[in-house]
């Protein structure tokens, strides 16, 4: 076998077959291949990449605006939140009234007074999309109701239920604005 080494004592092979198996970066690859391609193919080459950056920016685009518009609709839905928890407290009252004004035949006027303006209010914001809870009777949820205390019973069908409504609660659409506050049975 021949001895290949030069002048300076390096294989002239050994060297011709490292820079053979040296890696090309990827950009040189590329570009040189490209320009293996004639101008239809870059042509096409570049159609297709342009398509699918295309059709990815659409399919992004369409995210974004069913998004959008799900948020939009989820804070329609609540927007008047602030103003139903506000107004609730004025509910109240209005029981609380009827309950004390009692049936006398001095206080009738009085009575319808506040009977129409509780019931005017209440329609109005249930054509809001408030919704009053029913507990008494129910089995007590941790998720509609707050304990505030418990009471014996003597039937046992009544443990573990909602026997007395201090305070009523309240949805708008499907979500809790105010939690019923509860008597339960034990």
């Amino acid at each position: 076998m021949q001895d290949n080494k030069g002048e300076h004592g390096i294989n002239e092979n050994e060297v011709n077959d490292s820079i053979e198996n040296q890696e090309i970066p990827a950009e040189e690859t590329t570009e040189t291949q490209e320009a293996a391609l004639d101008p239809l193919q870059k042509v096409e080459l570049e159609l297709t990449e342009m398509k699918d950056k295309y059709i990815r920016l659409y399919s992004e685009f369409e995210n974004f605006r069913r998004r959008t518009s799900k948020e939009k609709m989820d804070l329609v839905k609540t927007a008047g939140e602030d103003v139903m928890i506000a107004v609730l407290p004025v509910l109240d009252d209005f029981e609380r009234a009827l309950k004390a004004i009692g049936t006398d035949e001095s206080t009738k006027a009085i009575r319808e007074g506040i009977e129409l303006i509780y019931h005017k209010t209440l329609k109005t914001l249930q054509s809001k999309g408030l919704i009053k809870m029913e507990a008494v009777g129910k089995a007590f949820d941790s998720d509609l109701h707050e304990a505030i205390t418990q009471i014996p019973v003597t039937d046992a069908k009544q443990k573990g239920k909602v026997v007395d409504e201090v305070e009523p609660g309240y949805f708008l659409g499907e979500k809790v604005i105010r939690f019923a506050k509860v008597v339960i049975g034990a």
